[in-house]
């Protein structure tokens, strides 16, 4: 072969059967999982310039799957369409309507159906929308225009939805890009609780407001327990400034103890500076995750040894928590440095900070005998020790930069993207 294999792509027998008991020899026949499972007919948004369509379509930032019927599955959507102007930092968004949601998806052998979406809604019961948040609210500094070029209001109701974890209740935990916030929502979508640095209420730490714009919380966990909430942010803070942790590895991890709301943070080192980075975290159990990490590039026959699309097995047992106990702007500071720029592993090491330890899983470039072809994959469930799934971000169909809309086409595959579900057998069990 070609490849020499750590894990491969084939249509799995599951081994356990839904974990609800019914009278319906259908529901608990055991699930077979193909080895890609795609929606394969997303409703159009709408068309823009150039005649360019968007999709709805946009789920898979995130994922989860429902614990007791094995065949549906949670996919989330980001903040809606939308395209950076590079110069000005602003961002064009052709539908400042959309609602983020949570997309019921359906395994029917090798296709994801949609069955329902559970728009996101505030305490009131009103939409959330995907518009930047204004200063002192979460705001990454975007300056949100419509398609016509005529300028938008930020609002204290936008998420850029990245993270998500199913609680034992069926309600839902949603971090996000901004703030960087995390939402409770229940099982209709209304929010019971917004938790931020800055607000009043249960707070995350003050540091992670340092967050790069476009690179907040992008991933979030649920222990399974019930009782911890994990997040992971994508990127190296800006902690002071972003020329100060230039080629920085640093990441930080958090996590939230639900009842009373005391947190930790750990480091976990980014295999490579240049990269997109995390893009989720999943729980294997109270200590031990594994994460996805990547670039951006879309994979080719040609490339596909050089683009990174990998995923780590971690364990934050004996890593160093660096939480700062005044909660300063800038966290915890070593010789008056931040915790970013200490940027390697070498300089943290002398400094007595332990990062996190971190083990290749998979890769998806090398080890699955099909191309994957997305730039974005993000989504990530352990299905069973030996048996994850991983979804991609397709961006509603689209792609550009600078007022302009294009077609988000696939290098590897000539074919418009799509939300694809990869379920991938791992030679070696997590657990």
């Amino acid at each position: 072969m070609r490849f020499k294999s750590s894990l491969y792509l084939l249509p799995l027998l599951a081994v356990a059967a839904c974990d609800k008991k019914s009278d319906n020899k259908e529901e608990n026949k055991p699930v077979v999982y193909p080895a890609i499972a795609d929606d394969r007919h997303p409703k159009v948004l709408t068309t823009v310039q150039g005649n360019i369509t968007l999709f709805n379509g946009g789920y898979g930032s995130s994922m989860a799957q429902d614990p007791s019927d094995k065949t549906l599955f949670y996919l989330l959507t980001d903040r809606g369409p939308n395209v950076p102007e590079a110069a000005t930092g602003s961002i064009m968004i052709a539908t400042p309507d959309f609602v983020p949601q949570i997309g019921k998806f359906r395994l029917k052998g090798d296709s994801l159906v949609l069955e329902s979406s559970i728009l996101l809604k505030n305490s009131a019961g009103n939409n959330l929308n995907g518009l930047p948040n204004p200063a002192n609210a979460g705001g990454t500094g975007e300056k949100p225009f419509d398609i016509n070029n005529n300028p938008l209001s930020p609002s204290e109701d936008g998420i850029d939805s990245e993270g998500m974890a199913l609680a034992p209740d069926g309600s839902f935990w949603i971090s996000d890009e901004y703030g960087p916030h995390i939402i409770h929502v229940d099982k209709n979508g209304k929010t019971i609780e917004k938790i931020n640095p800055f607000t009043a209420g249960r707070k995350l730490p003050l540091v992670l407001a340092k967050r790069r714009p476009n690179r907040g919380m992008e991933g979030l966990t649920i222990t399974p327990d019930g009782k911890t909430l994990v997040g992971i942010m994508q990127f190296p803070l800006y902690n002071p400034g972003s020329a100060a942790i230039s080629n920085s590895l640093v990441i930080r991890i958090v996590t939230f103890d639900i009842a009373s709301g005391n947190t930790k943070q750990f480091v976990y080192m980014m295999d490579n500076w240049n990269l997109q980075a995390v893009s989720e975290i999943a729980a294997i159990d109270n200590n031990n995750f594994i994460v996805l990490e990547r670039d951006g590039n879309f994979p080719t026959e040609a490339n596909r040894n050089t683009v990174f699309k990998k995923i780590f097995k971690i364990n934050i047992a004996g890593a160093t928590d660096i939480s700062d106990p005044d909660n300063g702007v800038n966290g915890k500071l070593i010789n008056g440095k931040t915790i970013e720029e200490l940027k390697d592993a070498a300089t943290l090491a002398a400094n007595g900070i332990t990062p996190v330890t971190k083990t290749l899983v998979a890769d998806l470039m090398t080890d699955i005998t099909t191309l994957y072809p997305h730039d974005k994959a993000e989504g990530l469930v352990i299905i069973n020790p030996g048996l994850i799934a991983v979804s991609n971000d397709d961006d509603f169909g689209i792609t550009g930069a600078n007022q302009v809309y294009q077609q988000k086409i696939l290098t590897g595959t000539n074919k418009v993207d799509r939300n694809s579900v990869y379920f991938i057998k791992l030679k070696n069990p997590l657990y």
